[in-house]
């Protein structure tokens, strides 16, 4: 199955709530949205009385992230939804305007599988992953919290981005980033998160996340699968993207690591010596959709395909609109082409029921219903042809003459 969508709520929804969101994609014929996880605020407060007890997911007054208890005189910090909240801890909450708490979300989650608008979540844009700071641990909680979150929407991916990695600190970068995400699949498996994991491929140089090093991380880390920005990879490889085997080598490439169910970005680019310079929509960059879009018609796979152009909703509807109108010309070729050859003929026929009915004064039952054949009559003489004319002009004459009606009704009685 193939599907479209926008990343974030659509820009011509009247409401701003992901439920309002979710309605507004289906209203406008798209099956996907990716949930963006930004302006994300964090608070932390003392149970209220009604709340011990109860677990984060029971509780409706917050989104609450995390407990914070103190153990054998260590704080630790309990990211489980499950764990029952005591009396002596302190809560982190969230407060992003996704959803006011997990009741919410789940409901979201339902609601997104009865209008079939497939899910996902993306963590905030700007990631460092391999610096070890406290920049660092916060976007490791941000990945760690969109999972949870994700799992009660019963979504299907969480997508990141990685972070720096300059050339000159490159090897050391990859290591810390590899034990840090190794360190969040260890505590994904452990509280059994459904969502995939996906790194997006980048689109500069110095980030990390070219498709070699993603499929590398892939490779050693369990439950994480590669996200395809094609406007990324087009900027890297300075404009590679141009044709439908181009987008199809890039696909079969990852094919093994998403077991035949890609998840993907488009929109337009500008780019300069293997750099993004701005992400543009899509008739304003030389990545096209066409070229893609014969790809799909052509092999139908599984995959999800999110606008990240500054035009959301629009570009999203554009892609469908280009893929379906290349569909249906595929179809109809194809359908012709498996055509017999009999019926090929029949509709090249004149339609003889047709002429007979525009044909007036003709008796339909004395009109042959197979076509006659074309019967060669000589051409008449020069003088048999002057006679015919003659005698023609003189009916012509004499049925232009008045009749007296004595005369006319006398042929009647006759």
């Amino acid at each position: 199955m193939i599907r479209f969508g926008p990343a974030g709520i659509p820009l011509s929804c009247k409401g701003r709530t992901l439920r309002d969101g979710i309605e507004d994609v289906h209203g406008l014929g798209l099956n996907a949205m990716e949930v963006q996880m930004v302006r994300v605020n964090v608070f932390d407060r003392f149970p209220d009385e009604e709340e011990v007890g109860l677990t984060p997911l029971q509780v409706e007054s917050d989104l609450i992230m995390e407990i914070v208890r103190v153990k054998n005189k260590k704080e630790v910090r309990i990211t489980k939804p499950t764990e029952r909240i005591r009396e002596d801890d302190a809560l982190i909450t969230l407060a992003s305007g996704l959803a006011q708490n997990f009741i919410e979300l789940r409901e979201l989650g339902q609601m997104g599988k009865e209008m079939d608008v497939q899910l996902s979540m993306h963590t905030p844009y700007y990631m460092d992953l391999a610096s070890n700071s406290e920049l660092t641990a916060r976007c490791m909680d941000n990945i760690r919290w969109a999972g949870i979150m994700t799992d009660q929407m019963d979504g299907n991916m969480v997508i990141t981005h990685l972070g720096l990695a300059p050339d000159k600190t490159k090897k050391q970068a990859k290591k810390n980033i590899t034990d840090n995400i190794s360190s969040i699949m260890e505590w994904w498996e452990e509280n059994k998160l459904k969502p995939l994991l996906g790194f997006e491929t980048s689109g500069r140089q110095e980030v990390f996340g070219s498709l070699d090093e993603v499929l590398e991380m892939c490779d050693q880390i369990k439950g994480t699968v590669p996200v395809i920005n094609f406007a990324h990879a087009h900027a890297r490889e300075n404009g590679s993207l141009r044709e439908p085997s181009d987008f199809g080598a890039l696909l079969d490439k990852v094919r093994d690591y998403v077991d035949g169910e890609f998840y993907t970005h488009f929109s337009g680019v500008e780019h300069e010596g293997g750099n993004e310079r701005r992400i543009t929509p899509i008739k304003k960059g030389d990545l096209k959709f066409e070229p893609l879009a014969d790809y799909l018609a052509e092999e139908n796979p599984n995959i999800t395909i999110i606008s990240s152009s500054p035009l959301l909703e629009h570009d999203a509807m554009y892609m469908k609109v280009i893929y379906e109108r290349v569909l249906t010309k595929r179809v109809a070729k194809e359908s012709k082409a498996k055509r017999p050859e009999k019926d090929k003929e029949e509709e090249e026929e004149v339609d003889y029921d047709g002429l007979v009915e525009e044909i007036e004064g003709v008796d339909e039952s004395e009109v042959p219903r197979s076509r006659p054949k074309a019967e060669k009559k000589a051409a008449p003489k020069s003088s048999e042809r002057s006679k015919t004319a003659s005698k023609n002009q003189t009916k012509s004459n004499v049925s232009a003459k008045p009749t007296s009606r004595p005369a006319a009704a006398a042929k009647k009685k006759r």
